[in-house]
């Protein structure tokens, strides 16, 4: 998979993907056990290709990398990348990534409705140390796409 930036900023870095190139990897079907261990069976492996596996449409699927400790709070750090696809269409308690204001952020979206219409939306990080962002008319704001997986850099 080769990415290619589109746009860097104070909250998220984001790059387009390129999945043409196919790079299958070892597989353990059964899983592996996170409590006590078991025999391996001369460890058997399949192989499948991540891209694959996480993009269910490249042309609406794009790479981000966080910036910032808003949302750690649900497990996404600082220098996490994440996979974000655009044609997700947003609900209550997604996290999105929004522009505002000329800004990319990363947030839970709350999604107050009054007879079937949208009343008001909030942004909510999740992170006692920042405020929730409200949403108003004034603001120049679109949600940009939806947080289909998240990972985390271990070492």
């Amino acid at each position: 998979m080769k990415i290619q930036t589109i746009h860097k900023g104070k909250n998220l870095d984001i790059f387009s993907l390129d999945i043409s190139i196919k790079q299958p990897l070892s597989y353990f079907e059964g899983g592996i056990k996170a409590g006590f261990p078991s025999p391996a069976s001369d460890f058997p492996a399949e192989r499948i290709d991540l891209n694959e596996e996480l993009i269910r449409d490249p042309e609406t699927t794009f790479l981000a990398r966080v910036n910032g400790d808003s949302m750690k709070d649900i497990g996404i750090f600082d220098g996490d990348l994440m996979i974000i696809d655009k044609a997700l269409e947003p609900h209550n308690g997604n996290i999105a990534v929004c522009y505002i204001d000329g800004e990319f952020t990363l947030k839970r979206l709350k999604v107050i409705q009054e007879k079937g219409k949208v009343k008001e939306i909030i942004l909510l990080p999740e992170n006692k140390d920042y405020n929730p962002i409200y949403v108003t008319p004034d603001n120049d704001f679109i949600i940009w796409g939806i947080l289909t997986y998240n990972i985390i850099k271990f070492i």
